[in-house]
Protein backbone atom coordinates (compact mmCIF):
# COMPACT_ATOMS: atom_id res chain seq x y z
CA UNK A 1 0.00 0.00 0.00
CA UNK A 2 1.55 3.36 -1.07
CA UNK A 3 0.05 6.58 0.00
CA UNK A 4 0.71 9.82 -1.27
CA UNK A 5 0.12 13.06 0.69
CA UNK A 6 0.25 16.39 -1.77
CA UNK A 7 0.52 19.24 -0.18
CA UNK A 8 2.87 17.50 2.88
CA UNK A 9 4.57 20.44 4.16
CA UNK A 10 1.43 22.80 4.70
CA UNK A 11 -1.27 23.11 7.82
CA UNK A 12 -3.07 20.23 6.33
CA UNK A 13 -0.63 18.13 4.60
CA UNK A 14 0.89 17.71 8.19
CA UNK A 15 -2.01 17.00 10.44
CA UNK A 16 -2.58 14.57 7.24
CA UNK A 17 0.87 12.64 7.71
CA UNK A 18 0.22 12.97 11.64
CA UNK A 19 -3.58 11.36 11.12
CA UNK A 20 -2.16 8.53 9.06
CA UNK A 21 0.08 7.73 11.76
CA UNK A 22 -1.50 8.22 14.91
CA UNK A 23 -4.62 6.01 13.67
CA UNK A 24 -1.89 2.95 12.23
CA UNK A 25 -3.25 3.72 8.60
CA UNK A 26 -2.06 0.21 6.75
CA UNK A 27 0.43 2.05 4.76
CA UNK A 28 3.34 0.20 3.31
CA UNK A 29 5.08 3.54 1.97
CA UNK A 30 4.95 7.11 2.57
CA UNK A 31 5.36 9.39 -0.35
CA UNK A 32 5.67 13.16 0.91
CA UNK A 33 4.89 15.70 -2.20
CA UNK A 34 5.68 19.49 -2.07
CA UNK A 35 6.66 22.18 -4.39
CA UNK A 36 9.96 21.87 -6.06
CA UNK A 37 11.75 24.32 -3.55
CA UNK A 38 10.78 21.75 -0.87
CA UNK A 39 11.95 18.75 -2.56
CA UNK A 40 14.58 16.63 -0.60
CA UNK A 41 13.54 18.03 2.33
CA UNK A 42 13.02 15.72 5.58
CA UNK A 43 9.67 15.15 6.79
CA UNK A 44 9.42 12.47 9.56
CA UNK A 45 6.53 9.75 9.42
CA UNK A 46 6.73 6.80 12.22
CA UNK A 47 10.20 7.77 13.42
CA UNK A 48 12.33 7.49 10.25
CA UNK A 49 13.00 10.99 7.86
CA UNK A 50 11.53 10.65 4.40
CA UNK A 51 12.47 13.00 1.31
CA UNK A 52 9.88 15.45 0.31
CA UNK A 53 9.80 14.15 -3.73
CA UNK A 54 8.47 16.49 -6.81
CA UNK A 55 4.60 15.39 -8.00
CA UNK A 56 6.39 14.05 -11.55
CA UNK A 57 8.49 11.18 -8.94
CA UNK A 58 4.71 9.90 -7.36
CA UNK A 59 2.94 9.83 -9.91
CA UNK A 60 5.86 7.51 -11.08
CA UNK A 61 5.41 5.65 -8.00
CA UNK A 62 2.01 4.67 -8.59
CA UNK A 63 0.26 5.23 -5.21
CA UNK A 64 -2.96 3.60 -4.37
CA UNK A 65 -3.95 6.35 -2.51
CA UNK A 66 -3.21 9.89 -2.89
CA UNK A 67 -4.14 12.53 0.16
CA UNK A 68 -4.12 16.01 -2.00
CA UNK A 69 -4.42 19.10 0.09
CA UNK A 70 -2.38 21.91 -2.39
CA UNK A 71 -4.85 24.13 -3.84
CA UNK A 72 -7.71 23.72 -5.94
CA UNK A 73 -5.40 24.24 -9.56
CA UNK A 74 -3.21 21.26 -8.34
CA UNK A 75 -5.98 19.42 -8.04
CA UNK A 76 -7.45 20.50 -11.22
CA UNK A 77 -4.41 19.78 -13.42
CA UNK A 78 -2.61 16.32 -11.24
CA UNK A 79 -5.60 14.62 -9.42
CA UNK A 80 -7.15 12.97 -13.07
CA UNK A 81 -3.21 12.00 -13.91
CA UNK A 82 -2.54 10.13 -10.58
CA UNK A 83 -6.37 8.77 -11.09
CA UNK A 84 -5.14 7.70 -14.94
CA UNK A 85 -2.45 5.27 -13.27
CA UNK A 86 -5.10 3.85 -10.72
CA UNK A 87 -4.66 5.79 -7.93
CA UNK A 88 -7.74 7.15 -6.00
CA UNK A 89 -7.89 10.59 -5.13
CA UNK A 90 -9.20 12.13 -1.63
CA UNK A 91 -9.10 16.02 -2.55
CA UNK A 92 -9.13 18.85 0.18
CA UNK A 93 -10.16 21.65 -2.13
CA UNK A 94 -12.93 23.04 -3.65
CA UNK A 95 -11.89 22.02 -7.30
CA UNK A 96 -14.02 18.81 -7.19
CA UNK A 97 -17.15 18.98 -4.51
CA UNK A 98 -19.62 20.64 -6.74
CA UNK A 99 -19.16 18.41 -9.98
CA UNK A 100 -22.37 15.90 -10.30
CA UNK A 101 -20.22 13.25 -11.03
CA UNK A 102 -17.81 13.31 -8.46
CA UNK A 103 -18.76 12.40 -4.78
CA UNK A 104 -18.02 14.98 -1.68
CA UNK A 105 -17.88 12.51 1.81
CA UNK A 106 -18.40 12.29 4.94
CA UNK A 107 -17.87 8.70 5.61
CA UNK A 108 -20.50 8.56 9.30
CA UNK A 109 -22.98 10.45 6.68
CA UNK A 110 -22.68 9.53 3.04
CA UNK A 111 -19.49 7.24 2.71
CA UNK A 112 -21.42 3.97 2.29
CA UNK A 113 -22.32 5.57 -1.78
CA UNK A 114 -18.33 4.88 -2.74
CA UNK A 115 -17.70 2.76 -5.20
CA UNK A 116 -14.69 1.00 -6.76
CA UNK A 117 -15.39 3.36 -9.48
CA UNK A 118 -14.50 6.53 -7.31
CA UNK A 119 -11.43 7.49 -8.49
CA UNK A 120 -11.54 11.28 -7.63
CA UNK A 121 -13.60 11.60 -3.89
CA UNK A 122 -14.09 15.24 -2.69
CA UNK A 123 -13.19 16.32 1.10
CA UNK A 124 -16.11 18.72 2.44
CA UNK A 125 -14.88 22.58 3.52
CA UNK A 126 -14.21 22.24 7.21
CA UNK A 127 -16.73 24.21 8.28
CA UNK A 128 -19.53 22.34 6.36
CA UNK A 129 -17.76 18.83 7.78
CA UNK A 130 -19.06 20.10 11.20
CA UNK A 131 -22.23 21.41 10.42
CA UNK A 132 -23.41 18.77 8.43
CA UNK A 133 -22.28 16.01 11.30
CA UNK A 134 -24.76 17.65 13.59
CA UNK A 135 -27.65 18.24 11.18
CA UNK A 136 -27.35 14.74 9.88
CA UNK A 137 -29.03 12.43 12.78
CA UNK A 138 -31.42 15.57 13.17
CA UNK A 139 -32.35 15.57 10.22
CA UNK A 140 -33.50 11.75 9.88
CA UNK A 141 -35.53 12.26 12.65
CA UNK A 142 -37.21 15.87 12.24
CA UNK A 143 -36.36 16.51 8.58
CA UNK A 144 -34.18 19.83 8.42
CA UNK A 145 -36.25 22.68 6.47
CA UNK A 146 -33.49 25.93 6.87
CA UNK A 147 -30.71 26.23 8.51
CA UNK A 148 -29.24 29.90 9.56
CA UNK A 149 -25.28 29.51 10.18
CA UNK A 150 -23.24 32.30 11.54
CA UNK A 151 -19.25 31.07 11.94
CA UNK A 152 -16.34 31.92 14.40
CA UNK A 153 -13.76 30.42 12.07
CA UNK A 154 -10.02 30.28 13.68
CA UNK A 155 -6.78 31.63 11.65
CA UNK A 156 -5.63 28.43 10.33
CA UNK A 157 -8.48 28.11 8.36
CA UNK A 158 -6.44 30.50 6.17
CA UNK A 159 -2.80 29.17 6.68
CA UNK A 160 0.65 29.29 7.99
CA UNK A 161 0.31 33.05 6.57
CA UNK A 162 -2.63 33.63 8.68
CA UNK A 163 -1.12 32.04 11.80
CA UNK A 164 1.88 34.24 11.40
CA UNK A 165 0.08 37.66 10.59
CA UNK A 166 -1.72 36.81 14.14
CA UNK A 167 1.41 36.09 16.56
CA UNK A 168 3.28 38.73 14.95
CA UNK A 169 0.56 41.70 15.66
CA UNK A 170 0.69 39.96 19.05
CA UNK A 171 4.43 40.48 19.05
CA UNK A 172 4.46 43.96 17.66
CA UNK A 173 6.21 42.89 14.40
CA UNK A 174 5.24 44.26 10.70
CA UNK A 175 5.66 41.33 8.29
CA UNK A 176 3.30 39.46 5.73
CA UNK A 177 -0.45 40.07 5.48
CA UNK A 178 -2.76 37.30 5.37
CA UNK A 179 -5.33 38.95 5.57
CA UNK A 180 -6.45 42.96 4.10
CA UNK A 181 -6.67 43.86 7.99
CA UNK A 182 -5.92 43.52 11.72
CA UNK A 183 -7.02 40.08 12.75
CA UNK A 184 -5.80 40.15 16.56
CA UNK A 185 -8.67 41.85 18.70
CA UNK A 186 -10.83 42.09 15.54
CA UNK A 187 -13.45 40.38 13.95
CA UNK A 188 -13.66 40.03 9.68
CA UNK A 189 -17.16 39.64 8.50
CA UNK A 190 -14.78 38.10 5.06
CA UNK A 191 -14.15 34.49 4.44
CA UNK A 192 -12.68 34.09 0.92
CA UNK A 193 -13.40 36.46 -1.65
CA UNK A 194 -16.96 37.72 -2.30
CA UNK A 195 -19.20 36.56 -5.10
CA UNK A 196 -21.45 38.57 -6.93
CA UNK A 197 -24.73 37.75 -4.58
CA UNK A 198 -23.09 39.54 -1.90
CA UNK A 199 -21.72 36.61 -0.33
CA UNK A 200 -18.21 34.85 -0.08
CA UNK A 201 -17.08 31.36 -1.50
CA UNK A 202 -17.20 30.01 2.32
CA UNK A 203 -21.03 31.00 2.85
CA UNK A 204 -21.79 29.25 -0.43
CA UNK A 205 -20.12 26.59 0.15
CA UNK A 206 -22.11 26.28 3.31
CA UNK A 207 -25.07 26.68 1.12
CA UNK A 208 -24.32 24.39 -1.47
CA UNK A 209 -22.29 21.02 -0.03
CA UNK A 210 -24.92 21.41 2.44
CA UNK A 211 -27.13 20.46 -0.12
CA UNK A 212 -25.25 17.78 -1.82
CA UNK A 213 -24.27 15.85 1.23
CA UNK A 214 -27.60 16.08 2.90
CA UNK A 215 -30.66 17.09 0.80
CA UNK A 216 -31.03 19.60 -1.81
CA UNK A 217 -34.26 20.74 -0.33
CA UNK A 218 -32.73 22.03 2.33
CA UNK A 219 -32.17 25.84 2.69
CA UNK A 220 -29.37 27.45 4.19
CA UNK A 221 -28.26 31.09 4.27
CA UNK A 222 -24.68 31.69 5.76
CA UNK A 223 -22.38 34.23 7.34
CA UNK A 224 -18.78 33.54 7.60
CA UNK A 225 -16.48 35.28 9.92
CA UNK A 226 -12.74 35.14 10.75
CA UNK A 227 -12.10 35.64 14.59
CA UNK A 228 -8.60 35.86 16.04
CA UNK A 229 -8.18 32.47 16.96
CA UNK A 230 -5.38 29.71 16.27
CA UNK A 231 -7.32 26.55 15.91
CA UNK A 232 -10.82 26.00 15.28
CA UNK A 233 -14.14 26.57 13.71
CA UNK A 234 -17.26 27.47 16.15
CA UNK A 235 -20.61 27.89 14.57
CA UNK A 236 -23.75 28.96 15.81
CA UNK A 237 -26.75 26.75 14.00
CA UNK A 238 -30.46 27.96 14.05
CA UNK A 239 -32.40 24.81 12.78
CA UNK A 240 -35.65 25.02 11.62
CA UNK A 241 -37.78 21.37 11.35
CA UNK A 242 -40.87 20.00 9.69
CA UNK A 243 -41.31 17.95 12.67
CA UNK A 244 -41.56 19.06 16.36
CA UNK A 245 -39.13 17.74 18.62
CA UNK A 246 -38.23 17.23 22.21
CA UNK A 247 -34.71 18.67 24.00
CA UNK A 248 -34.22 15.47 25.37
CA UNK A 249 -34.39 13.29 22.71
CA UNK A 250 -32.56 15.57 20.19
CA UNK A 251 -29.81 15.15 23.41
CA UNK A 252 -29.97 11.54 23.19
CA UNK A 253 -30.05 11.41 18.63
CA UNK A 254 -26.81 13.51 19.19
CA UNK A 255 -24.92 12.02 21.77
CA UNK A 256 -25.23 8.72 20.21
CA UNK A 257 -24.23 9.45 16.54
CA UNK A 258 -21.03 8.71 15.41
CA UNK A 259 -18.10 11.25 15.02
CA UNK A 260 -19.99 13.37 17.84
CA UNK A 261 -19.43 14.64 21.17
CA UNK A 262 -21.94 15.91 23.42
CA UNK A 263 -21.06 19.04 25.80
CA UNK A 264 -24.29 20.95 27.25
CA UNK A 265 -24.69 21.00 30.93
CA UNK A 266 -24.60 25.31 30.86
CA UNK A 267 -25.27 25.49 34.37
CA UNK A 268 -21.72 23.50 34.90
CA UNK A 269 -20.13 25.68 32.46
CA UNK A 270 -19.93 22.92 30.08
CA UNK A 271 -20.08 23.72 26.55
CA UNK A 272 -18.40 23.32 22.93
CA UNK A 273 -14.96 25.91 22.92
CA UNK A 274 -11.97 25.71 20.01
CA UNK A 275 -9.78 24.80 23.17
CA UNK A 276 -12.08 21.72 24.35
CA UNK A 277 -11.55 20.86 20.56
CA UNK A 278 -7.82 21.38 20.02
CA UNK A 279 -6.22 18.10 18.74
CA UNK A 280 -9.62 16.11 18.63
CA UNK A 281 -11.39 14.43 15.87
CA UNK A 282 -14.95 14.83 17.78
CA UNK A 283 -17.08 17.22 16.82
CA UNK A 284 -18.47 18.43 19.99
CA UNK A 285 -21.83 20.31 20.14
CA UNK A 286 -23.99 22.44 23.05
CA UNK A 287 -25.75 25.36 23.96
CA UNK A 288 -28.93 23.55 22.69
CA UNK A 289 -31.76 25.22 23.79
CA UNK A 290 -35.42 26.02 21.50
CA UNK A 291 -35.81 29.21 19.46
CA UNK A 292 -38.51 30.59 21.42
CA UNK A 293 -39.64 32.82 18.17
CA UNK A 294 -41.11 30.44 16.28
CA UNK A 295 -42.14 26.38 16.38
CA UNK A 296 -40.03 23.65 15.53
CA UNK A 297 -36.81 25.59 15.68
CA UNK A 298 -33.48 24.63 17.71
CA UNK A 299 -30.42 26.52 18.28
CA UNK A 300 -27.18 24.28 18.11
CA UNK A 301 -23.33 25.77 19.34
CA UNK A 302 -21.25 23.40 16.76
CA UNK A 303 -17.28 23.48 17.20
CA UNK A 304 -14.60 21.16 15.53
CA UNK A 305 -10.55 21.32 14.85
CA UNK A 306 -10.88 22.61 11.69
CA UNK A 307 -7.29 20.86 10.38
CA UNK A 308 -7.89 17.69 12.01
CA UNK A 309 -12.25 16.66 10.95
CA UNK A 310 -12.80 19.56 8.85
CA UNK A 311 -9.83 18.46 6.58
CA UNK A 312 -7.21 15.69 7.52
CA UNK A 313 -8.86 13.35 9.35
CA UNK A 314 -12.23 13.35 7.35
CA UNK A 315 -9.43 12.77 4.56
CA UNK A 316 -7.82 9.80 6.34
CA UNK A 317 -11.38 8.09 7.53
CA UNK A 318 -12.24 8.22 3.78
CA UNK A 319 -9.15 6.21 2.91
CA UNK A 320 -10.03 3.47 5.67
CA UNK A 321 -12.99 3.48 4.18
CA UNK A 322 -11.94 2.40 1.07
CA UNK A 323 -9.57 -0.07 2.53
CA UNK A 324 -12.13 -1.75 4.54
CA UNK A 325 -14.90 -2.20 1.95
CA UNK A 326 -11.95 -3.31 -0.98
CA UNK A 327 -12.88 -0.39 -3.16
CA UNK A 328 -9.49 0.41 -4.06
CA UNK A 329 -7.69 -0.43 -7.69
CA UNK A 330 -5.10 -3.46 -7.57
CA UNK A 331 -5.77 -3.71 -3.63
CA UNK A 332 -7.12 -7.11 -3.02
CA UNK A 333 -10.62 -6.51 -1.55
Amino acid sequence: MKVAVVGATGLVGGVMLKVLEERGFPCDEILPVATAKSVGTPIIFRGRPIAVMSMEDALAAKPDIALFSAGGGTSLEWAPRFAEVGCTVIDNSSAWRMMPDKKLVVPEINGEALTREDRIIANPNCSTIQMVLALAPLHRAYQVERVVVSTYQSVTGTGAKAVQQMENERNGIRGDMAYPFTIDRNVIPRCDAFVENGYTKEEMKLVNETKKILDPAIRVTATAVRVPVTGGHSESLNVQFARDFELNEVRRLLSEAPGIALHDDPTNDQYPMPMLADGRDEVFVGRLRRDESQPRTINLWVVADNLRKGAATNAVQIAELLVRKGLLRGVPA
